[in-house]
């Protein structure tokens, strides 16, 4: 079995090239293994593990980059927005930690670089430059660069950007944006189709050339395709047509980008469903919870559970629901792998589940609702969702309950038809017992019982609003002149319908128990 090369700086540079990073001041040997990428916080501790790759964010100036490196000894590198201060102080520190300065390009945001670095080191995409074709697909990115002496991206068909090549910075702004955030940006979409390039690149068998207004560098562009089914497409950024032996080329191309695309859908859809078990696993708890649990590389100790479900999935079509969701649920895998390098999640049914550690401090539950409502503020646009927050798990064996907690404080916010909310479990912890008495009366087929069900059974034979106008009363705590106006009917009439429905129902109002009793009834039937 053939494991991949491991990813190291001189890969991540080599695939990514000048367009995003550059290297400021290097110790030497750059063939240092990344192990993660994580983000420079000045208010929290800071930890990086062995190869961890540093974000140093707000982090300006020779003597606070020094003192970085300082603090830093194990990290493979930092990243420093350009213009990064390069002094003999700092070049000296370099050599001394063994640690390399990288500068990002400032037309990239820490959320774009953090999301692409992530990506490509889960997904095993680096490439050495001296990988042929056979490799993974920013390997055949780079061939098809070579082959054709022009950057090249390849694309899935929502065009997202699922490799490019080298020298991305020949082309124009319009393919930087598009590489630094993964996908053509949605002008660039609306004009493509609006255009009909789109239509005419996937009925084409062969590469196609497009001409672009103002500053931009014409594409040429295949389908890639297996059978009748179109995966994505390769684009290349040129300034003149292709002539008919690089157009060969890009469609020989396009079937080895299709093979590839392939098994790496297969062992994606392989790798999603170990995921899942192992965290399913997890979520159960039980004697298998531990190995699952370092298998899957998570914390034990001090976890919030998150459940994390669309609330506009298209019944309509199955797979693009499928496909939304797994979407989603790898953005959240990556928002809480941002927070911690031991967190996890992943599908299991309709529900992306994330285990999330968490420092000591008190208010684990709120500090994990706050996470959940920052990952909703980012994917607000794209995906309407729900998450509820179960209570701390001190360790694994409380971490079934933590995620029941969860699911209920979800189900609450479901019951609410609410879509882009966050509920911890103690802030919705009534209505979830609610919901559960709910569950356990539909279940035994129980009815409506004494004067609450004398009160439904008059008003369906009557055409009367006694259920009503009690509720009403209720919910105004007893004061007559809000309960009138929230049904719209004179004082002296509500007061009317009051003394009918306690003759009618036999229900005495001064008693407190009496009182909750029938309220309960009313949450319970929804009637």
């Amino acid at each position: 079995m053939n494991s991949r090369p491991r990813a190291s700086l001189e890969r991540i540079l080599f695939d990514l090239g000048s367009t995003v990073l550059d290297v400021a001041a290097s110790p030497g040997d750059l063939d240092t293994e990344v192990t993660g990428v994580h983000i420079y916080d000045p208010l929290d501790e800071l930890y990086v593990p062995p190869g961890g790759l540093l974000l140093a964010v707000g982090v300006q100036g020779a003597t606070a980059i020094c003192g970085l490196l300082d603090a830093a000894r194990e990290a493979s590198g930092i990243v420093v927005k350009l213009p990064v201060d390069v002094d003999e102080q700092v070049r000296s520190k370099v050599l001394e930690t063994g640690v390399a300065v990288l500068g990002l390009t400032r037309a990239a945001s820490w959320s774009q670089v953090a999301a692409l670095l992530r990506s490509l080191l889960a997904e095993g995409d680096l490439a050495m430059p001296e990988k042929g074709p056979q490799g993974d697909l920013f390997a055949l990115a780079n061939a098809v660069c070579a082959l054709l002496d022009a950057p090249v991206t390849i694309e899935d068909r929502s065009t997202r950007v699922l490799a490019f090549s080298g020298r991305q910075d020949e082309a124009d702004p319009g393919r930087v944006e598009t590489v630094l955030g993964r996908q053509v940006p949605e002008r660039f979409q609306r004009m493509l189709d609006e255009r009909g390039f789109f239509k005419k690149l996937y009925q084409s068998r062969d590469p196609i050339y497009i001409e672009l207004d103002g500053d931009s560098i014409n594409r040429a562009a295949v389908a890639v395709r297996i059978g009748d089914e179109i995966l994505g497409s390769i684009w290349v950024a040129v300034r003149e047509p292709l002539t008919p032996q690089r157009e060969r080329a890009l469609a020989d191309a396009a079937k080895i980008v299709a093979l590839q695309l392939l098994r790496e859908r297969a062992g994606a859809d392989t790798q999603r469903r170990l995921r899942a078990d192992l965290l399913s696993t997890v979520l159960a708890g039980g004697s298998d919870a531990a190995d699952a649990a370092g298998r899957l590389g998570i914390a034990t100790e001090r976890l919030c559970v998150l459940a994390a479900q669309l609330a506009d999935g298209d019944a309509a079509d199955p797979a693009r629901a499928e496909s939304d969701r797994q979407r989603f649920c790898d953005a959240l895998a990556l928002h809480v792998g941002a927070i911690h390098p031991k967190a996890a999640a992943a599908m299991i049914g309709s529900v992306a589940y994330a285990v999330l550690p968490l420092s000591s401090g008190g208010d684990e539950e709120t500090r994990a609702v706050r996470v959940a409502e920052s990952f909703l503020s980012r994917v607000g646009p794209r995906h309407a969702a729900n998450i509820g927050v179960g209570r701390l798990a001190a360790n694994l064996s409380q971490v079934a309950r933590a995620r029941a907690d969860a699911d209920r404080a979800l189900r609450v916010l479901r019951a609410r038809g609410l879509a882009g909310q966050v509920a911890g479990y103690t802030a919705v912890h009534f209505e979830s017992l609610l919901l559960q008495v709910s569950d356990v009366v539909a279940a035994e087929e129980q009815v409506p019982t004494g004067p609450y069900e004398r009160l439904l059974a008059h008003d369906a034979e009557h055409g009367s609003e006694l259920v009503a106008t009690l509720r009403a009363y209720l919910d105004a705590f007893g004061d007559v002149n809000a309960a009138c106006a929230k049904v719209h009917v004179h004082a002296n009439t509500f007061r009317y319908r009051l003394k009918r429905l306690t003759e009618i129902s036999g229900l005495d109002l001064s008693d407190p128990d009496a009182r909750l009793t029938v309220m309960l009834q009313m949450r319970i039937f929804g009637r």
